[in-house]
C-alpha cells in the first residue's frame, strides 16, 4: 500500500520522540545507577572549628554568709515598731520601742542612791576627816597632861606630901588619856583613804553606781536597734505584744557579700576551681543575668544527694536578690578560642573510655575512635581521630554497615 507524504512526516515524527523516551530513559537509568552507586543521602554532622564554653549548670539559693536574729534582753510591751518586712535599714537605726515607766523610776532610784553615796563620802571628806583629827590632838594632848600629872604626884607620894588615892586617881586618868588616844587614832586611820570606813563609803559609792548603769542599760533595752546595716527578713511581733527575753523578734540579713548556695553533681566536681566566673539569672527575673564568683568547693560530698555544695561570691548584686531566693548558675569551667569542634549528637559512647563516631571515609562510612575535650552545651572539643570538614553520622542507629556507601547532608 502506498503512503502518502503526510503519512511518511508522521511516521517519521513518531520514530523521533520514541527515540527521545528512550534516551530519556537511559538517562533517568544513569542518574539512578550513579545515585545508587553513591549511596543514600543521610543527615549529619561536620567537623568545624570556633570557640567552645564548657559550663557547669545547677541551681541554688541566695544566702548572705550571716543571719542576725534579733530578740529582747527584757520583759515588756511593745509600743511601736517603725521599721517593715524587706525594709533595708542603717546600723543604730530602731528597730522596736517597748514601754520605759519601770525601767526610768528604777533609774531614778539608783541615781539617788548615787548622790547618797557620793554625800557620804564628801562628808567623810570635808567633815569626819578634820574632825577625828582635831579629836586626835586633843587626846595627845590629855595625854601629855595626865602623863605630867601623874609623874608629879609620884614623886610627892614618894615625899609623903599626896595620899595613894590620890596617885591612884592621877594612874587612872592618864590610862584614860591613853584609851582615848589609841580611839582617836583608830578613827583618824579608819576614815583616811587606806582605812576601813572611807573604804566601806566608795565601794558603796561605787555599787550605787553600777547599779545606776544596770539601770541605765535596762532603761536602753527598752529600745532594740539595728546592730548594722542590712535588710529585715522577717519578723514575729506586733505592736501591743508582751515579749521576753530569748524570743526571737526579728531577723536581719547584715549589708555585705552577697552568696549563692549551689549543689553541684558530684561527676562534675573535677572541672571546679576556685575563681571560676559564672553567670547566674533569677527564676523570678529570667531575663537578667549577673556574675558570680566561684569561693568555696566543699572538701565533702551529700552521700544522700550526690552533690558536692559550693559557694559563690556576688560582687554586685542586683537590687533585686532577696535572701532565699531561687537561682540558676553557669559556671564556666573551660573554654577554647579556636578548637576542632562536632555536635555532641554525633559522640557515641561520650562517657565511656573510648568514643568513636560513624565517619565519611571516601564516601563509605566507617568506625573511628575520637580523644574528646572540652564539653560545651551542644558540641565537643575533637583532640583526634577527626580533621575538620570531616562528616560523621548522628550517633542514632541507622540502617547502615560499615562500609556502606554514604552521603551526609547538614540536618
Amino acid at each position: 500500500m502506498t503512503m502518502s507524504l503526510d503519512q511518511i512526516k508522521l511516521k517519521l515524527n513518531q520514530l523521533g520522540w520514541i527515540k527521545y523516551a528512550g534516551l530519556l530513559v537511559l538517562a533517568l537509568l544513569a542518574w539512578w545507577l550513579v545515585q545508587y552507586w553513591l549511596g543514600p543521602k543521610v543527615p549529619g554532622y561536620v567537623v568545624t572549628r570556633g570557640e567552645l564554653i564548657q559550663t557547669v549548670v545547677a541551681s541554688g539559693r541566695v544566702e548572705s554568709p550571716a543571719r542576725v536574729e534579733i530578740s529582747s534582753k527584757i520583759t515588756g510591751k511593745v509600743v511601736s515598731i517603725p521599721v517593715a518586712d524587706g525594709q533595708k535599714v542603717k546600723a543604730g537605726q530602731t528597730l522596736i520601742e517597748m514601754e520605759k515607766g519601770d525601767e526610768r523610776a528604777t533609774l531614778a532610784q539608783a541615781r539617788a542612791a548615787v548622790a547618797q553615796a557620793e554625800a557620804r563620802l564628801q562628808q567623810i571628806r570635808e567633815l569626819t576627816q578634820p574632825v577625828t583629827e582635831q579629836t586626835l590632838k586633843q587626846a595627845k594632848t590629855t595625854l601629855d597632861i595626865a602623863s605630867k600629872q601623874y609623874a608629879r604626884n609620884k614623886e610627892l607620894s614618894a615625899q609623903g606630901y599626896v595620899s595613894q588615892a590620890q596617885l591612884d586617881d592621877a594612874l587612872r586618868s592618864l590610862d584614860i588619856a591613853k584609851s582615848q588616844l589609841a580611839s582617836a587614832e583608830l578613827q583618824v586611820q579608819s576614815y583616811k583613804k587606806e582605812g576601813s570606813d572611807y573604804a566601806l563609803a566608795e565601794a558603796a559609792l561605787n555599787q550605787a553606781r553600777a547599779n545606776e548603769h544596770v539601770a541605765l542599760a535596762r532603761l536602753g533595752n527598752t529600745v532594740i536597734k539595728a546592730v548594722s546595716d542590712g535588710v529585715l527578713i522577717s519578723r514575729a511581733v506586733e505592736q501591743g505584744n508582751v515579749v521576753m527575753p530569748g524570743k526571737t523578734l526579728m531577723v536581719m540579713s547584715p549589708a555585705g557579700k552577697t552568696q549563692l548556695i549551689v549543689q553541684i553533681d558530684e561527676k562534675n566536681m573535677r572541672y571546679l576551681k576556685l575563681g571560676q566566673h559564672a553567670l547566674v539569672v533569677a527564676d523570678a527575673y529570667p531575663g537578667l543575668r549577673f556574675d558570680a564568683v566561684l569561693a568555696y568547693i566543699n572538701p565533702g560530698v551529700d552521700a544522700t544527694r550526690g552533690s558536692v555544695e559550693t559557694k559563690l561570691d556576688v560582687p554586685a548584686p542586683p537590687d533585686f536578690l532577696r535572701q532565699d531566693m531561687t537561682v540558676s548558675v553557669d559556671i564556666e569551667v573551660a573554654r577554647r578560642a579556636d578548637a576542632l569542634t562536632l555536635s555532641m549528637a554525633a559522640i557515641r559512647d561520650g562517657a565511656g573510655a573510648e568514643p568513636w563516631v560513624m565517619v565519611l571515609d571516601n564516601g563509605r562510612i566507617k568506625h573511628r575512635k575520637v580523644k574528646l575535650g572540652v564539653r560545651g552545651d551542644s558540641r565537643v572539643e575533637i583532640l583526634d581521630g577527626l580533621r575538620e570538614g570531616d562528616w560523621v553520622l548522628p550517633a542514632i542507629s541507622l540502617p547502615y554497615k560499615e562500609g556502606k556507601r554514604l552521603r551526609i547532608v547538614a540536618p
